[in-house]
């Protein structure tokens, strides 16, 4: 029987490496490429076409979403499951560009093969705490409220947008949001991408014209 064959894109070579030896230790998987940015997971998606993605979202260049469509486009046959530290509402976006399940990074081995394995038979996976949360989300009822501002930010990003429409530093929205610095500069690079500005300046005044830190 074939092996289930992998790409598995992330910009960390210590987190791609761990993974790739661990499983390397399954006889039905096989680590077919590896791609550090979001770019280079569309191009060798297309050249190896390969059962199973693993997507970090916090991509450079193209980040993880934006990859996952192009993914989806380039190889049609391969399952994208992402694997990342954010656990919020970017799940709904990786669900709306074609992925097929949602895993957070601290997932244990186990977890983490059973979930390739389930996507690559053509089931979605989802970490608990995703679960719960689309749980939540459809167990919901519908709101009236009127839809948020910038509504291709998650909610978390939305927060943080907030935060800079304040004029407070990285350091300042870490402390207030519990977050490491290293988290929030995530979250800004992934604000600048989705409402494609150039600069924090830019992000701000967008921020301000929606009505954001205003009060």
């Amino acid at each position: 029987m074939d092996p289930i064959t992998i790409l598995i894109a992330d910009d960390h070579p210590i987190f791609r490496f761990g993974l790739q030896a661990r499983l390397s230790a399954e006889l039905d998987l096989a680590v077919v490429a590896e791609a550090s940015t979001g770019e280079e997971a569309v191009e060798l998606s297309a050249i190896h076409a390969p059962d199973v993605v693993l997507m970090d979202l916090n991509l450079p260049g193209i980040n993880g979403i934006e990859a996952t469509r192009k993914v989806r486009d380039a190889a049609p046959g391969s399952a994208v499951l992402i694997v990342t530290m954010f656990d919020d509402d970017s799940v709904f976006e990786a669900m709306r560009a074609g992925a097929r399940g949602y895993l957070l990074k601290d997932a244990d081995a186990e977890e983490t093969v059973r979930a390739i394995r389930s996507v690559a038979n053509g089931g979605a996976i989802f970490s608990p705490a995703v679960a719960r949360r689309l749980q939540s989300y459809f167990s919901a009822p519908p709101s009236t409220l009127p839809a948020p501002a910038f509504p291709e930010l998650t909610e978390r990003e939305r927060e943080v947008l907030a935060l800079l429409a304040e004029g407070v530093t990285n350091a300042t929205i870490a402390q207030r949001l519990y977050l490491s610095p290293k988290t929030v500069r995530n979250y800004v690079s992934n604000i600048f991408s989705k409402l494609q500005v150039a600069d924090r300046a830019e992000a701000i005044l967008r921020a301000r014209e929606a009505g954001l830190g205003q009060e």
